[in-house]
């Protein structure tokens, strides 16, 4: 894993006076430092510049980027992040081809694949990418994504030059570019936040390379392309063969993703998603006599404060317990305070560059800096519920009857707390709704499709757009900031293809959530954990956190330049402090009730000072 940046103008000859502009890619290293923590490099050519900060995981030696080839007297330089799962396959291809390799890493193989075959190689890649690659013969630029967006690529444009960063924040280090908003970049925060619109940053003029497209950049032209696209047909398994072909892409796309030079760890909750990928890890790593480590997260006093409720209706240590006796495992129980959980909500924004999921978010950040003490690579469970209709929405009639996005169907509860005048101003709903059919309207459809079966497609495919990707963003950031690789088996695109293809009576076999997924791991885990109920990700109950939250809020409140005061209502605020949390109704998604609006507003108002965002 890594971080890259870069610029490209093809009206420019850098290589005149190259000091100022090796000094910017310099600073756009630092500022990405985080993400790749094991060492640095910058490539300059006359109209592109390319940065990158290196997380060893894969060939710790030769591996250096960026990464630059010689052909015909021509120049062809890469930077990536990610990891190519399938690249030991590829490898042996284009060494049938011709292909010299001078090191053992796959950013060579994308190097090499591209040299062969050019930039349609990238539909071979099975893995998480985020790449620039210079072609000096033909004076292009190409920036490409995954296919599911697990890795970021975000890009502006100041006068004539194009830049690029995997964060936001690189953007920022190069000069001119500064952070703005206006009222599209508001409703995204209200409207829509944490989650945000697929292909935008939030920031005015701030975007994203889409997932599964690729950006092409030449003097003349400004191409974006979709080399993959999530398509419709019909499913002509049987229930025994889609039991079968299930477990055999899940459990090769585990085995694919164990791909390190180092040790390998996972994230065990002990519920069924992250119980498979660490039942198939640890089968693997005892065949070399090896242990796996793996963690569990909570809260400090959880099991004294924790309500059950129909979101997370039991705790989930019992049942990580049982599955690390049951797999062997070298077990850790992590656990995160207040204090904690509270000056990470601050480091959360820093990591995301954007309001984020309050606590969900701060927590997380906080667990990916004690797993990284042991080990650099994890494998998460991460994306099984948007695949496998996890959530309660794929199951409510409401989600079938209402016509706005099920994780978030009530704009009352963003708009409890702001300033009316402001609420006015934005058309939230409008907004909202607007982001809502878009995605709808690009939903891939079978012709014979019944209504009901039409809107299930709908719904998993808004989840796979919007709520695995901000799930996904989460994970990144949150690992990444403590130079920590986190991957996401469940997300490999071919578990996507046929799983979307498959009817929810099979995809919900016998009526149970997620039962295809628990058939087709019947052989790696014991029956209590493979059919248990759904429980989320934990979150804190502990009502010290709210009212401490409450204080910080009336604090910021009672400050007179802080930015948040011009877009709240104060009665409105002391209201809801005065009322009891409604932990039963999130505003977002299931875990994001009334304490994680409170943080929210709180994250906003330092990113808004941090940033020292300009309000157009």
């Amino acid at each position: 894993m890594c971080g890259i940046a870069g610029f490209f103008n093809p009206y420019q000859d850098y290589t005149k006076d190259r000091k100022p502009w090796q000094a910017i890619l310099t600073k756009m290293n630092q500022v990405q430092k985080h993400r790749g923590p094991d060492g640095s490099g910058i490539y300059l050519s006359s109209v592109c510049g390319f940065a990158h900060v290196r997380l060893k995981i894969i060939d710790l030696l030769t591996g250096a980027q960026p990464m630059i080839k010689q052909r015909d007297g021509f120049e062809f330089a890469l930077v990536f992040n990610g990891e190519i799962y399938n690249m030991n396959e590829l490898k042996a291809e284009l060494l049938a081809e011709g292909a010299r390799f001078e090191t053992t890493s796959d950013t060579e193989v994308i190097l090499n694949g591209y040299l062969l075959h050019g930039k349609s190689f990238v539909q071979k890649l099975n893995g998480i990418f985020a790449a620039a690659l210079w072609d000096g013969a033909l004076e292009k630029l190409y920036l490409f994504r995954d296919r599911l967006g697990v890795k970021p690529l975000f890009y502006t444009k100041t006068g004539d030059t194009f830049v690029f960063a995997s964060e936001i924040k690189g953007l920022f280090a190069y000069p001119g570019v500064t952070p703005t908003l206006n009222r599209d970049g508001l409703c995204e925060l209200f409207a829509l936040g944490p989650a945000k619109s697929y292909g935008r940053g939030v920031f005015k003029d701030i975007f994203e390379v889409l997932p599964g497209h690729i950006l092409t950049l030449d003097r003349f032209c400004h191409t974006d392309e979709a080399y993959w696209k999530l398509l419709s047909r019909p499913h002509e398994d049987s229930l025994e063969r889609t039991i079968e072909k299930t477990a055999w892409l899940l459990t090769d796309a585990v085995k694919l993703q164990m791909l390190a030079d180092i040790p390998i760890a996972t994230f065990l909750s002990g519920g069924i998603d992250s119980s498979l990928v660490t039942a198939i890890c640890a089968k693997e790593l005892k065949k070399q006599g090896k242990q796996l480590n793996t963690f569990s997260f909570d809260f400090t006093d959880n099991g004294k404060y924790f309500q059950s409720n129909a979101f997370q209706p039991s705790q989930d240590r019992p049942f990580a317990e049982q599955m690390a006796q049951y797999c062997n495992t070298r077990h850790r129980f992590l656990e995160c305070g207040n204090a904690e959980q509270l000056r990470c909500l601050y480091k959360a924004v820093d990591a995301r560059d954007l309001p984020c999921m309050a606590d969900v978010e701060s927590s997380m950040l906080y667990f990916c800096s004690q797993v990284v003490t042991h080990n650099k690579v994890t494998l998460t469970g991460e994306c099984a519920d948007e695949i496998f209709g996890g959530y309660p929405w794929f199951h409510s009639e409401k989600a079938f009857q209402t016509n706005a996005f099920p994780w978030s169907d009530d704009m009352a509860p963003r708009q409890a707390l702001l300033d009316d005048t402001l609420i006015e101003d934005l058309h939230m709903e409008a907004y909202a709704a607007a982001a809502y059919e878009k995605t709808i309207h690009e939903t891939p459809l079978l012709a014979e499709d019944s209504p009901e079966e039409k809107r299930r497609r709908e719904i998993a495919y808004l989840n796979l757009r919007w709520f695995m990707a901000t799930l996904l963003d989460r994970m990144d950031r949150t690992s990444m900031y403590n130079g920590l690789e986190a991957r996401v088996p469940f997300a490999d695109h071919r578990i996507v293809e046929y799983v979307f293809n498959v009817p929810w009576s099979v995809k919900c076999a016998d009526g149970v959530v997620k039962g295809l997924l628990r058939h087709a791991g019947a052989d790696y885990v014991p029956k209590e954990v493979l059919w248990r109920k759904k429980s989320p990700y934990p979150k804190t109950y502990d009502p010290s956190y709210e009212k401490l939250l409450g204080r910080q809020l009336k604090e910021t409140l009672a400050t007179p330049n802080a930015p948040i005061r011009t877009l709240l209502d104060t009665k409105k605020v002391k209201a809801f402090l005065n009322s009891p949390s409604d932990y039963g109704r999130p505003w977002y998604g299931q875990l994001m009730a009334g304490p994680q609006m409170l943080a929210y507003m709180l994250q906003v108002n330092y990113w808004l000072k941090k940033y020292r965002v300009r309000i157009v």
